[in-house]
């Protein structure tokens, strides 16, 4: 408690910091705590599968204060974390009663050079061979410590290299993560004028003593290419990768000393032009989890995983569209209930805005519609556990998802959206469990909202919406009322009720926030659904819990 005070006292006076510095550098930085107060809730814990037993800190709070500071061509930062008594419920317990400095940096930056020692962030490409990054919601900070070197010899030519150890709560991977990445912009070298044409080359290893067993590798690397190019309307890119031999583990042991290579494949097209969009994404991926300890993959946590392997899906935004979603499914899993080796599939978007001259869009009407499909790939295990694989095959289904939402302004002061999705789900995906089951959930979710527009910037949204499905916890019936007083203060009532099962349970949520200036405070008291919980197409499983939630964030 001593050091949380700390910390805000700290905060409080660092305005009066930065103006006394403001002629020798400038300070900047912020502090958010994320708190939860947990309620005994049985009619909960007797009707939702995901409930656990009230944990015994029903107090749990998570607490970040950063602190940077600017001085010509140099910055430094520091964060400080604090997960005190318990970080919140669906966390790495990792973090529980844990509490310090958490990441440091020094960094210096001119034209052609950018240098960074200490913890930092990087991503090669689309982040499919490496992405350290943080989301506090997630409670993922995978950052690296070590050394960063970024140079720019010329406008067309980009080199990063990076070496250190990742993050693993207060502590650090035991593997060493070396890379190097270099951009060429072939078109600005070429000259070639309207054709963006753009080449990359990305190269990652894992080093990790590997003991007496001498059976497996100490390093274990993977090699990138990935071009992306527009001309005109048109655009693409394609993306490929080679992971050497590596073990498989779970549950923090070796499955056997057999080695497994791994590939990753994406490519990308798409078309643009004003009022119309198409976009398509393919993606293969076969044994391509990379994690910085050999022994961590798997962990449902997402702690020391070297690449982003997120969910190719709408991410979407309402209550109910979000019961039944994917998590990307990536790796080999051979332990008697099931036989997989990966994942492929495949996303489209379109989007269409009407003229305004037409009927339906007078005011402004926007479709978009979205489809996704993902399987397993087809794979044979031999008696020696070695596996034959098919490039694509006929795999188990995973997820299928069709959807699909038409926005429309009908006046200066009111708009509507609807939406339908329909998804298909293997139980095991969307439920945690053994894939490839018989029994497969299909969904049908209706959504109408409306959000009227009233003087002095107040405003009223409200959303009917309801799910049908016979399989799983059978239908839900969901709305939600938001009005804004204005710009800084807002109130919220959300229900999802699970009807049809049993057990007819409401998960209520009532709060708002209010905003002043740089600071922002949010509170709400309400039941939590049980299941996974996805930001950017990442996810982690959430408990189900009743309380009171806080959230307070400062920027300077």
């Amino acid at each position: 408690m001593r050091k949380i005070l700390f910390v805000a006292f700290i905060l409080a006076n660092t305005s009066f910091f930065a103006q006394e510095t403001e002629e020798k550098g400038s300070f900047f930085g912020g502090f958010e705590s994320n708190s939860q107060w947990l309620q005994i809730d049985d009619e909960l814990f007797k009707y939702d599968p995901e409930a656990t037993f009230l944990p015994e800190d029903r107090f749990r709070s998570n607490n970040y204060f950063q602190l940077n500071y600017n001085y010509g061509k140099f910055t430094a930062g520091v964060q400080y974390e604090a997960y005190l008594p318990s970080a919140l419920l669906g966390f790495s317990p990792d973090f529980d009663g844990n509490n310090g400095i958490a990441t440091y940096y020094l960094n210096f930056k001119n034209k052609n050079l950018d240098i960074t020692g200490g913890y930092f962030y990087e991503q090669f490409g689309s982040g499919l061979i490496l992405r350290s990054w943080e989301d506090r919601q997630l409670g993922i900070n995978n950052a690296l410590r070590g050394v960063r070197v970024n140079f720019s010899p010329f406008p067309y030519l980009n080199v990063t290299g990076v070496f250190g150890q990742q993050r693993n709560g207060f502590e650090l991977s035991e593997g060493t993560v070396s890379g190097l990445d270099a951009n060429f912009d072939i078109g600005s070298a070429a000259q070639l004028g309207s054709v963006d044409l753009r080449l990359g080359l990305s190269y990652v290893s894992r080093y990790q003593d590997r003991g007496t067993n001498l059976e497996i590798p100490s390093n274990v690397g993977a090699y990138g290419g990935r071009l992306d190019w527009v001309v005109g309307n048109f655009y693409g890119g394609f993306e490929g990768i080679v992971k050497d031999k590596d073990v498989i583990a779970r549950e923090g042991n070796l499955i056997s000393n057999r080695l497994y290579d791994g590939t990753a494949l994406q490519v990308n097209l798409g078309y643009s032009q004003k009022g119309f969009g198409i976009n398509s994404t393919f993606r293969r991926l076969e044994n391509f989890s990379f994690y910085s300890d050999r022994l961590a993959e798997g962990n449902q946590f997402s702690q020391q995983i070297i690449n982003y392997v997120p969910a190719l899906t709408k991410q979407q935004d309402y209550l109910l569209t979000n019961i039944y979603v994917y998590g990307a499914q990536p790796g080999i899993v051979d332990d008697g209930l099931e036989e997989r080796v990966g994942e492929v599939g495949m996303q489209t978007d379109v989007y269409f805005t009407f003229p305004k001259e037409s009927m339906l869009g007078k005011y402004g009407t926007k479709v978009a519609a979205n489809f996704s499909y993902w399987g397993g790939l087809e794979a044979t295990f031999n008696e020696d556990r070695s596996y034959d694989v098919e490039f694509i095959g006929k795999g188990n289904n995973y997820f299928r998802d069709i959807n699909f939402e038409i926005k429309n302004r009908w006046s200066s002061s009111f708009s509507s959206v609807i939406t339908y999705q329909n998804v298909l789900a293997d139980k095991g995906v969307v439920l945690s469990g053994p894939l490839g089951g018989p029994e497969d959930i299909e969904a049908n979710v209706g959504i109408v909202e409306g959000t009227f527009k009233f003087d002095g910037g107040r405003a009223l949204r409200i959303a009917g919406q309801h799910l049908w499905t016979k399989k799983d916890r059978k239908n839900w019936a969901g709305a939600d009322v938001e009005y804004n007083f204005n710009s800084n203060f807002s109130l919220y009532v959300v229900d999802a009720w699970n009807y049809g099962g049993e057990g007819e349970l409401h998960y209520y949520n009532l709060g708002g926030s209010y905003t002043k200036g740089r600071t922002r405070l949010g509170m709400n008291y309400g039941r939590q659904r049980g299941g996974l919980l996805c930001v950017g197409g990442v996810c982690r499983i959430v408990p189900a819990s009743t309380g009171l939630n806080v959230n307070l964030s400062v920027n300077f």
